[in-house]
């Protein structure tokens, strides 16, 4: 599991990302191409593919509000397996970082470096006295444990070691690149002599509603990031380093698992997922992080490696969600699919032909106002044609507004082109689909 991480990965086709671990493992597995998660910001992601539920069934829209508090019974993925004879272990972020997020139901054992403190995410004295947010990246000539994804990769070495002769379901949650982006020097160093692009589309879509546009709040609170105006391009080249820095540094810890992993043979009999919570903008619209409803924050990286699959894909274009994970996974362990709001894909990884919805569904509040049911939400659907979003008032149900864009014209989602009447067909059709979605 990573954190923040958009598809900026070599398998991915992105051609200034180091990513050499993740690489070889999709070498092997499956790559999906077009997967979506259900809400893109923590916790509400994590909750419902925790618990195979969309975001309208957890009642988690924002970073507060714990899943058990609607679904006080529900059987969460991992405390599935464990029922099912798996030993269950949580090491690093699975579920949304405070203790009060946690869930000892899910696991076998206490987790281990699940709740973020300052402990690991900087190291510098200048950064560690204004934490929890100081500067917005960070490089020290430390050793890859002084950070906590570093710790975290250790200990998950040590979990393997111990749990080799048994079943396991072992969830290792590392944090890079979410921000601050802090990683040790040799990383920045490795990418000193590149030149990592600029996003050449920074300015507001057209006809885009109030709603879909934030002003990169999550950024502007470190403190060498201005508080208001644009952030200017010298800025935005460190910071897009910073992102990539992050990464490769985060898929280095995952290459030392997977070397464990395989030097202790258990990769020929593991299944092994790498996924992120949720997509990144790195200044796309002017915009820096996630909270929207669009393709760059909703689609996220999804490679699953199933040793026992021979005709898998090497990659595929099917539109598959984040909630479809708690399905799929029982599915390709053998285990009977539990009945949730997702749909398993096991086929795809077994090279035999798919039926899925062909879409997939997303959500994000105008407001994330804690406890309090979002007065006003975002339901968006993606395919591998368009992205729409729909914005309900929620006590009414009436329409606010509407987004279409057009992947075969418009790949950036540039222009909202909703209201043009080549497309009426369609939107009507993507509203059918957002009422019954709603359902």
């Amino acid at each position: 599991m990573v954190d923040d991480f958009r598809p900026a990965l070599g398998c991915y086709g992105d051609r200034v990302a180091v990513s050499p671990n993740i690489d070889r493992l999709a070498a092997m597995g499956t790559i999906f191409k077009s997967a979506y998660c259900q809400q893109a910001v923590c916790a509400p992601s994590r909750a419902s593919f925790m618990t195979g539920k969309k975001p309208d069934h957890t009642k988690v829209w924002n970073l507060t509000t714990h899943f058990r508090k609607a679904l006080p019974n529900v059987i969460t993925m991992p405390e599935y397996f464990k029922s099912n004879g798996y030993y269950a272990r949580q090491i690093g972020k699975i579920y949304h970082d405070p203790k009060a997020a946690q869930d000892a139901r899910s696991w076998s054992v206490p987790e281990l470096f699940a709740v973020t403190t300052n402990l690991g995410k900087y190291v510098l004295d200048s950064n560690l006295v204004r934490a929890p947010k100081a500067n917005a990246a960070e490089a020290a000539n430390v050793a890859d444990s002084a950070y906590i994804d570093g710790m975290v990769a250790n200990a998950a070495i040590k979990e393997l070691q111990l749990v080799q002769k048994k079943p396991f379901f072992l969830a290792v949650g590392f944090r890079r690149p979410h921000l601050p982006f802090s990683a040790p020097l040799k990383y920045w160093n490795n990418n000193a002599g590149k030149v990592f692009p600029l996003s050449t589309d920074t300015a507001a879509g057209l006809h885009v509603p109030r709603y879909s546009i934030h002003h990169s709040v999550e950024l502007r609170g470190y403190q060498d990031i201005p508080d208001l105006g644009p952030i200017n391009k010298e800025l935005s080249a460190e910071l897009i380093k910073g992102y990539y820095t992050a990464v490769s540094f985060t898929d280095e810890q995952i290459g030392k698992v997977l070397s464990e992993l395989s030097r202790l043979k258990l990769d020929q009999s593991t299944i092994v997922v790498i996924l992120s919570d949720h997509g990144f903008h790195l200044g796309e619209h002017g915009m820096w992080g996630k909270t929207t409803n669009s393709k760059i924050d909703t689609r996220v990286p999804l490679i699953i490696y199933d040793p026992s699959q021979t005709k898998a894909p090497r990659a595929t274009v099917a539109t598959v969600e984040l909630v479809d994970l708690y399905a799929t996974l029982s599915d390709l362990c053998g285990l009977p699919i539990p009945k949730t709001d997702g749909q398993s894909f096991a086929n795809i990884i077994k090279g035999k032909p798919y039926l899925g919805r062909g879409m997939a569904f997303s959500q994000f509040p105008d407001d994330m106002k804690f406890d309090q049911q979002p007065k006003v939400m975002g339901y968006a659907i993606h395919n591998n044609r368009f992205g729409y979003t729909e914005w309900i008032d929620v006590p009414t149900g009436k329409v606010l507004a509407q987004e279409l864009y057009d992947y075969h014209a418009d790949p950036a989602e540039n222009a909202n082109v909703a209201a043009k009447p080549k497309y009426r067909r369609q939107v009507a059709f993507f509203h059918q689909q957002v009422d019954l979605y709603r359902k």
